[in-house]
């Protein structure tokens, strides 16, 4: 028996060791963790479970059955983080550069079919240098069995992609199907196809970081969503993130205690301008509203369309989902990018329980002709798409500006919302006070003696007619006109009374939302 269990020993120390000890240093020396350590991090101390330590793989052309690891490039197993039970995979780049063999596929895919039947999130640590090459079409066929239970899991449990490492070719469409995308930067990339086979193709010199590090995916592209400056500070982030996500599809948001106090925020009365075309930052209202408990506001695509703010907070102890227009950046229009943003934002929400409260100051869509040759009207649908779909709770809460068609999508009550609440700021209009007295009242003032102050008097006789909350209101489209103040308090018995909200939708296999 001892002999049995040395063998034993000397096999989990092999496995251990992944692809030997000069590649683990080689993986140092490049400002990477190797996919152990990075599990020690992530992981509750001492609640990590391997699951496939000793599989390899079967090929045996091109040399490879002289060449072994246990383990075969990816660690997979479970355990907890915070204390909630987690499904994990790490690939190991010290392993063939953590190429994706047919074994490797299908310990992931082992991982994933026991997440979805257990209702658990998954967490993938990609390190990847693609498939393997020598394997062929059976390592592709291992990413398409991914790629199927990423779809089918899409919206059951929450699934968590960090890229630490190379990403590219047929590996990125995994990343792609999941909730969230982390990159790291300097040392992780994502692209289909990379610098060599551009400059093949184009002629277009561009390096690996320039076409898809995580600088260019948080700023240009949008494909990941939180841009870390190292690999502990992404391994943090996965942590924080999980704590405002149920565990499936089937549980409420997660929540923490909470003790009542005095709700009101005095300063809140102070952030909106006089000038109402002067910007302000929808970040002090967010953080004057949401609880004071440390975390703060933990927001999602912060460099990606920025006249949009996203992220999930606290509210009471429970956890909600924020929708923001920007004013400080191009004044909160509405565009191409920022509709996509937040569509994606307000579908995930919607998944997984967790209310939504939207602060609205948009002064409508951006015109021109790049927007709309670039599908503005589709992409906008999308967002509208989301807010009419979605059967969560709903509150908005107009600060100033709420002009056109981008006033019906930023969730009105028209589309389902449920609490519709504005400002004494709110201005609730087809379009600007200035812009609609030079169409309403072009004769009066192209005819008068003095054109400058007659539109001044028009544009005011405007304001007080259309520009402010009271015409929604006396439509019931407003529920409350409120002090900035009060907010919070509002927000907190309005969510308390929406608890227990329940909606049935029309029969249907799926919804087609415009794409």
């Amino acid at each position: 028996m001892s002999k049995k269990i040395e063998t034993l020993d000397k096999n989990i120390s092999e496995a251990l060791l992944g692809g030997g000890e000069a590649r683990i240093a080689s993986q140092h020396k490049k400002g990477k963790l190797t996919a152990r350590e990075r599990l020690h991090f992530l992981m509750d101390e001492g609640s990590f479970e391997e699951i496939g330590m000793f599989v390899t793989h079967r090929s045996s052309e091109f040399g490879l059955e002289r060449e072994k690891y246990l383990g075969d490039g990816v660690v997979t197993g479970y355990g907890t983080i915070n204390g909630r039970p987690v499904y994990v995979f790490a690939q190991d780049f010290t392993v063939f550069g953590g190429s994706l063999s047919e074994s490797h596929a299908e310990k992931i895919c082992r991982i994933m079919d026991l997440a979805m039947q257990n209702g658990v999130p998954v967490v993938g640590l990609n390190d990847s240098g693609g498939a393997r090459i020598q394997e062929g079409v059976v390592s592709l066929g291992g990413y398409a069995d991914i790629f199927y239970r990423n779809t089918l899991a899409s919206g059951v449990i929450p699934q968590i992609s960090a890229i630490m490492g190379p990403c590219a070719g047929g590996a990125v469409y995994s990343p792609a199907i999941t909730d969230f995308i982390m990159m790291v930067e300097n040392t992780s990339y994502m692209f289909v196809t990379g610098p060599n086979v551009v400059k093949t193709v184009t002629h277009e010199e561009v390096t690996s970081e320039e076409l898809g590090g995580a600088s260019a995916h948080s700023t240009k592209s949008g494909v990941t969503h939180f841009s870390c400056a190292n690999e502990i500070e992404c391994i943090k982030n996965i942590k924080r993130l999980l704590s405002y996500v149920p565990s499936n599809c089937e549980e409420d948001a997660p929540s923490v205690p909470y003790e009542e106090g005095d709700e009101l925020r005095s300063a809140l009365n102070k952030i909106i301008p006089e000038n109402p075309n002067q910007p302000y930052d929808i970040r002090e209202v967010i953080d004057a509203i949401i609880d004071d408990d440390g975390d703060g506001f933990f927001e999602v695509h912060k460099n990606f369309a920025e006249n949009i703010v996203v992220g999930f907070a606290r509210l009471a102890g429970k956890s909600i989902g924020i929708i923001a227009n920007q004013p400080a950046f191009l004044a909160g229009v509405l565009d191409i990018n920022s509709s996509t943003k937040a569509a994606r934002f307000v579908r995930f929400c919607d998944c997984f329980n967790i209310p939504l409260l939207v602060l609205e100051d948009v002064p409508g869509f951006l015109p021109g002709t790049d927007q709309e040759w670039h599908g503005i009207i589709t992409n906008g649908a999308k967002l509208l798409f989301a807010f009419s779909e979605a059967t969560v709770p709903r509150i908005t809460v107009i600060t100033r500006k709420a002009y056109g068609g981008a006033y019906d999508v930023m969730n009105s009550k028209h589309i389902g919302a449920d609490m519709n609440y504005a400002w004494p700021t709110a201005e609730i209009a087809v379009m600007g006070a200035r812009g609609a007295a030079e169409i309403i009242f072009k004769s009066e003032i192209t005819k008068s003696e003095d054109p400058t102050a007659k539109l001044k008097e028009k544009e005011d006789e405007y304001v007080n007619h259309f520009a402010n909350p009271y015409r929604a209101a006396e439509r019931g489209y407003i529920d409350e006109i409120i002090t900035p103040d009060v907010t919070r308090q509002k927000l907190i018995r309005a969510f308390k009374m929406l608890e227990n909200k329940a909606v049935k939708l029309p029969r249907k296999k799926h919804a087609n939302i415009p794409l």
